[in-house]
């Protein structure tokens, strides 16, 4: 498979994956008493209120980027220590509900098909990847390292003194993880890959019966 061909295979899921997980955040929120999101025009399945233009293009160069972060007010929510909780879970929660709807079909129609270029195969494909990329953003988001969904979760099962010292390092976390990828590269090892490995051949085999990661 070409690379032209894979990015016209890869990029519906990679879209759909951003929008689910950013609209989740934002529906919860909504449902949990902040409207931030609704009146920033952000609780849509439309792909374009999503996208952060330099994060997609990231994707799709090295396959690591991000999505436009949907803005929440904690101070809205009726409970913002437990509510923040559960706006965080929404975003990874959805991918892996994303992931089992789109792994159903692959139990039916195999993998065996991936090896021909018929109508069924791209399709095939494509739901493969959208498997794999949604198991991926969701565990992928749950380390607990700020700005990840994983720190806001962490934070809000903490004791508040605790919690609010480690809101204090949310501004080293983006160089946290930058550096976990480039001492990764260095050392030809990849750091996150390793990690994520373990829950991508868990869920995927749960969802489909398969090991994606062993597929693509």
């Amino acid at each position: 498979m070409n690379y032209l061909t894979q990015l016209l295979l890869i990029a519906p899921p990679i879209l759909l994956a951003l929008t689910v997980h950013e609209y989740a955040h934002g529906m919860v929120a909504d449902r949990l008493g902040d409207p931030t999101a609704r009146y920033a025009g952000r609780l849509t399945l439309n792909p374009l209120a999503h996208l952060d233009p330099i994060g997609t293009l990231m994707l799709f160069v090295v396959h690591f980027g991000w999505a436009k972060p949907v803005p929440v007010n904690p101070y809205n929510l009726r409970n913002p220590r437990r509510d923040m909780i559960w706006v965080s879970l929404a975003g990874p929660g959805a991918n892996l509900a994303l992931a089992f709807l789109l792994g159903l079909p692959l139990r039916l129609l195999g993998l065996d098909r991936l090896s021909t270029a018929s109508f069924m195969d791209v399709v095939v494909v494509m739901l493969v990847y959208g498997v794999f990329i949604n198991i991926v953003l969701a565990i992928f988001n749950l380390i607990p390292i700020p700005p990840l969904d994983g720190s806001k979760i962490l934070a809000g099962l903490m004791p508040a003194e605790q919690a609010w010292k480690f809101e204090q390092f949310e501004r080293y976390g983006p160089m946290l993880l930058l550096g976990i990828i480039v001492m990764g590269s260095l050392l030809h090892i990849s750091i996150l890959g390793t990690f994520l490995r373990p829950f991508i051949s868990l869920f995927s085999y749960l969802f489909t019966g398969h090991n994606l990661g062993a597929v693509l």
